[in-house]
C-alpha cells in the first residue's frame, strides 16, 4: 500500500507545475466503490456520504456497504457541489452551474433518514458556492469563480473567495485566494474545502491530485498557503473523519470512488 502511494505520488509531482510552498505527501489507506462520487465526499463518525449531482449515496466506513440513498429532480437540484454533517443533519452546497447568472442554495438533509429538510437560497453572490461549513458560530463557504464555460463575464478564477456568514446568512467577511493556490486552481476553481486542527483549511481544486493548506491571516484579507500535499485524489469535495483529523477522504471521477488518505504530520507548519 506504501509503495502504491509513493509510485502515485511521483506521478503527481511529474505531472504537476512546481510549487513554492512545501510539497508534502498524503498516504493511500483504502477505496470504497461508490456510484454516486461525482461531486465529492462527507464524512461522519459511522458513514460515508458520495455525493453527484442530483444524488447522494452512504456507505458504512467499515465494511464499504451501502447503507442508504437519496435521489432528486435535476431540475430542482442540477449541481450539488459538497456536503458536510453539522449535527443530525447534513449541510450541501447546491447551484445552478453552469447556468449564468450565477444562483445559490444551501440544501438540508436529515442524516439518518437521508431525507431532503429544506432550502436556504443564497441567490447571487460572489461566485458559485461550492462547499459550506461550520466552525466558531459561523457559516464558512467558497464561491467559485471559473474561466470560460459557466463563468460570468468580467470575473475567472482568480475572484474565487472564502465568505463568513453569521446564522442569518449575512457576510461577515471576506478573504481572497494566494496566487499560489490560485494558479493550481486554473482555469476553474475552489471545489473542497475542510476546516482541520489547529486553524488550517484544507482545500482541493477541481482537477489536480492535491490539497493545499491554509490559514486565515492575521491582517489582510489573503488567505495564507501554508503547505500543498500531494493526494491520489482527482480534486474535488474533500472530507476529514471527525474521528481522526489525520484521516482525509476524497474522490476518484473517473473510477466512481471513494478514496480514504492519511495526512502527514503538520504540526509544525501550523
Amino acid at each position: 500500500m506504501r509503495l502504491r502511494a509513493a509510485i502515485l505520488a511521483l506521478a503527481v509531482l511529474g505531472s504537476a507545475p512546481a510549487t513554492a510552498q512545501p510539497l508534502l505527501q498524503a498516504e493511500l489507506v483504502r477505496t470504497y466503490e461508490a456510484a454516486e462520487a461525482n461531486q465529492g465526499v462527507a464524512v461522519d463518525d459511522r458513514s460515508i456520504y458520495a455525493i453527484g449531482n442530483s444524488e447522494i449515496g452512504r456507505y458504512d466506513k467499515k465494511s464499504g456497504k451501502r447503507t442508504g440513498g437519496w435521489v432528486g429532480d435535476p431540475k430542482v437540484f442540477p449541481h450539488l457541489n459538497s456536503c458536510a454533517p453539522v449535527g443530525p443533519e447534513l449541510i450541501c452546497a447546491s447551484s445552478n452551474y453552469p447556468t449564468t447568472p450565477m444562483a445559490s442554495t444551501v440544501e438540508v438533509f436529515d442524516r439518518a433518514k437521508l431525507t431532503h429538510l429544506r432550502s436556504i437560497p443564497l441567490g447571487h453572490q460572489v461566485g458559485s458556492l461550492t462547499w459550506v461549513l461550520r466552525k466558531d458560530n459561523a457559516w464558512w463557504a467558497a464561491f467559485a469563480n471559473y474561466d470560460g464555460r459557466g463563468g460570468e463575464p468580467g470575473r475567472d478564477h482568480s475572484f474565487t473567495a472564502l465568505v463568513k456568514f453569521d446564522d442569518a446568512w449575512k457576510a461577515q467577511g471576506q478573504w481572497s485566494f494566494p496566487k499560489s493556490v490560485l494558479d493550481r486552481f486554473a482555469p476553474r476553481s475552489a471545489s473542497g474545502g475542510v476546516w482541520g486542527e489547529g486553524g488550517l483549511l484544507y482545500v482541493s481544486g477541481h482537477d489536480l491530485a492535491e490539497i493545499y493548506a491554509l490559514r486565515l491571516p492575521k491582517s489582510g484579507d489573503m488567505l495564507e498557503h501554508v503547505a500543498t500535499i500531494a493526494s491520489p485524489i482527482e480534486g474535488q469535495a474533500i472530507a476529514l473523519d471527525p474521528t481522526d483529523h489525520r484521516a482525509m477522504y476524497g474522490i476518484s471521477r473517473k473510477k466512481r470512488e471513494v478514496v480514504a488518505t492519511r495526512l502527514p504530520d503538520l504540526g509544525s507548519l501550523k
